[in-house]
């Protein structure tokens, strides 16, 4: 009988085989270090290229600045305003501290006690800078109606200056509610008439040298005209309803912000705080509410915020009014 046997092994062409595979596999990784080695000193050699002297000059331009000259400046807040007599206004002065609707020049009437821009003088201690004392008048009712625009056309026009609107007439048109007249180009002037506001000579202490009646550094600029406008408007409106509504209106100051527009409207109007009642609130509102005033000038409104004039007032009530 045969016996076969199965034998797990290999014979020694398997080995010489096995030998032969194992030398391809040798030359087949060095060849694949090889070309990894050729790929990373290519890239070592173009990466320095890329980094040449050259390209490094090209970084070390000298930064260039671009000034740009601004067509239309930012606005600037305004100067605080202080309202003058015009029948008292002086020549410009050097500085202009506040704006105003006349000129003036600081003086003091007596000698320097602070650091302040105003002033130094004696009065009641109140949160107001009031150079003098005097009681407060409304204005003289009714203007002199004017001929229409119809009407100035057709009458034949004399070589000589026509005779211009008095400035009461004009302060009595803006303190009623008369027909608009067309607005003009210019600059609107000041009214002036017998109105003028309570005024009680208040407690200062500033750094003004130069002896006088009270007064500080103000110019006269259409922007402080159109202001005086605005608070003589609104000021006659608001004693003449204080005065019809006394037994209803409690003592006390309402604080009022609002904005006037380019045509002359009243906008944002806002209570920022009363410690006296509501109808007193009530009757500061419409005091400014019902104002008419002409269009802002051109060249003032340019200088506003887009907002156009933007102010406060604080109205107030004393017990011994």
């Amino acid at each position: 009988m045969t016996t076969a046997e199965f034998i797990i092994g290999h014979s020694a062409d398997d080995a010489a085989e096995r030998k032969k595979e194992a030398r391809k596999i040798l030359w087949a990784l060095l060849a694949a270090l090889g070309i990894h080695l050729l790929i990373g000193y290519s890239l070592a050699v173009f990466g320095g290229l890329l980094y040449s002297p050259f390209s490094v000059i090209e970084e070390d331009k000298p930064v260039e600045l671009t000034f740009v000259d601004l067509a239309t400046p930012a606005p600037v807040k305004n100067a605080m305003f202080i309202p003058n007599d015009e029948s008292k206004q002086t020549e410009q002065p050097k500085e202009k501290t506040f704006e105003s609707n006349a000129n003036s020049i600081a003086a003091s009437e007596i000698l320097p006690t602070g650091s302040m821009p105003l002033p130094s003088q004696q009065g009641v201690d109140r949160n107001t800078i009031d150079l003098d004392s005097h009681r407060e008048s409304l204005p003289n009712e009714g203007a002199q109606p004017q001929p229409s625009v119809a009407e100035q056309s057709a009458t034949p026009q004399p070589s000589a200056q026509p005779t211009p609107i008095s400035k009461s007439e004009e302060f009595a048109m803006l303190t009623s509610t008369p027909t608009p007249r067309p607005s003009a180009a210019s600059t609107p002037q000041q009214p002036k008439s017998s109105y003028q506001p309570f005024k009680q000579k208040t407690r200062l202490a500033g750094s003004i040298t130069n002896r006088g009646t009270s007064a500080v550094n103000a110019i006269g600029t259409p922007l402080g005209r159109y202001q005086k406008m605005l608070f003589d408007a609104i000021g006659s409106r608001w004693y003449a309803y204080v005065e019809a509504k006394t037994d209803l209106i409690s003592l006390g100051t309402a604080r009022i912000s609002f904005a006037i527009d380019r045509s002359g409207r009243v906008r944002n109007l806002k209570v920022m705080a009363n410690d006296a009642n509501e109808a007193f609130a009530n009757v500061c509102l419409q005091s400014i509410l019902e104002v008419q005033l002409p269009p802002i000038p051109e060249d003032v409104a340019n200088a506003l915020p887009p907002e156009g004039l933007e102010t406060e007032i604080s109205f107030t009530t004393f017990s011994n009014r």
